[in-house]
């Protein structure tokens, strides 16, 4: 959610942008085929130990890759950066040590509930069957979930507190992601990952969807 002004000046209602995003992607399409901005950001949301209404933000665009080209550019970076800043890739936190010089874990999230939660969501085939094992699991959701957002829900009750280790989390459902590229290969899914340490979620990335039939046909759901 925006925070929302006046400019007065101009007689004009205005808002603090919550993202870079647009455009970044603005410069994509017109030709620039790498761009990246550290730039300040607003959302009017909740305050707590890891979330701040202003914060900084770094995002980063790239043509002609996918969310693996993606992952790889990241984990790289994490490891230049604590190389270059601290002289080495080993990094102790709250007594805990993390190694990124180390390829960094990659796992699906349904793998991932079904590791830490021991539901396997490719063997629930509707909504109501999920709504079942959720209330079974005492997850709660809502009326309006699909199995998209409760495979979400469970990934968040179980699985987040365990990724210490920088992990990959890959392959989301549909209904989370509108923005990103379906999954050619699983019915349901699309190619978006996000990056876990210390339990913590440091990134989102995706694959960006470019067929503006399926874009209009996901705004309308």
């Amino acid at each position: 959610r925006p925070f929302e002004s006046h400019y007065n000046a101009l007689d004009e209602d205005v808002k603090l942008r919550i993202s870079l995003e647009l455009y970044l992607k603005r410069l994509i399409v017109g030709g620039l085929e790498r761009v990246y901005e550290i730039g300040r950001v607003f959302r009017n949301e909740g305050v707590d130990t890891r979330h701040n209404p202003e914060f900084t933000l770094m995002e980063l665009y790239q043509a002609y890759t996918d969310y693996h080209g993606m992952m790889d550019l990241t984990e790289n970076m994490f490891r230049a950066v604590a190389s270059e800043v601290l002289g080495t890739t080993t990094v102790t936190y709250n007594g805990i040590e993390m190694d990124w010089g180390k390829p960094f874990a990659r796992i699906t999230m349904v793998d991932a509930v079904k590791t830490y939660a021991g539901v396997d969501f490719d063997a629930i085939s509707s909504d109501e069957e999920a709504k079942a094992v959720a209330k079974e699991k005492h997850v709660e959701f809502e009326a309006h979930h699909k199995k998209g957002d409760i495979l979400n829900l469970f990934f968040e009750e179980f699985v987040e507190e365990h990724l210490i280790q920088p992990t990959f989390v890959m392959d989301h459902p549909i209904e989370i992601s509108p923005l990103t590229k379906k999954k050619p290969d699983k019915e349901g899914y699309v190619e978006r990952f996000e990056l876990f340490m210390n339990g913590w979620e440091m990134c989102n990335a995706y694959s960006e969807l470019n067929d503006p039939i399926d874009q209009r046909e996901r705004f309308k759901e």
